[in-house]
């Protein structure tokens, strides 16, 4: 039997970023982990250190962008609303949904692995402690 692809309007919105800018070899295991309450930890645990973006999406910072309104500029112009989903190795964050200001404050510069959904499956920011960069599925 043939499998559909589902489209990113029926996954939830954790599920389309992690479809959209994570490798394919780790995308089903970190959509799982991520799913499971009881597994959740073990999947944010990986952020700090992650190296399972797909570079082809991944627009990275320049230092003098690494602050907040710089960041929030950027995706602003890249078609980011006023909102954000979090997911976070910091557990007082993860799966929060809050302004797109207040989240850059609480994550830049703290080094906890962290992704920002901002459009589901098109554009989001992770930071983690040895990167900062914008994911975008549109041409950069």
């Amino acid at each position: 039997m043939r499998q559909v692809a589902r489209r990113p309007t029926d996954m939830s919105e954790e599920e389309a970023l992690i479809r959209a800018f994570v490798i394919k070899a780790k995308r089903d295991r970190l959509v799982e982990l991520l799913s499971n309450p009881k597994r959740r930890r073990e999947a944010t645990a990986t952020l700090a250190h992650f190296h399972d973006l797909d570079p082809r999406f991944v627009l990275n910072l320049q230092s003098q962008e690494h602050n907040p309104e710089s960041v929030a500029r950027a995706l602003r112009q890249r078609g980011a609303g006023d909102a954000c989903h979090i997911i976070s190795d910091n557990s007082e964050l993860d799966g929060k949904r809050m302004s797109l200001e207040h989240a850059l404050e609480q994550v830049i510069g703290y080094g906890l692995g962290t992704l920002l959904s901002c459009v589901p499956g098109a554009l989001a920011y992770f930071e983690g402690e040895e990167r900062r960069c914008i994911l975008s599925s549109r041409a950069i």
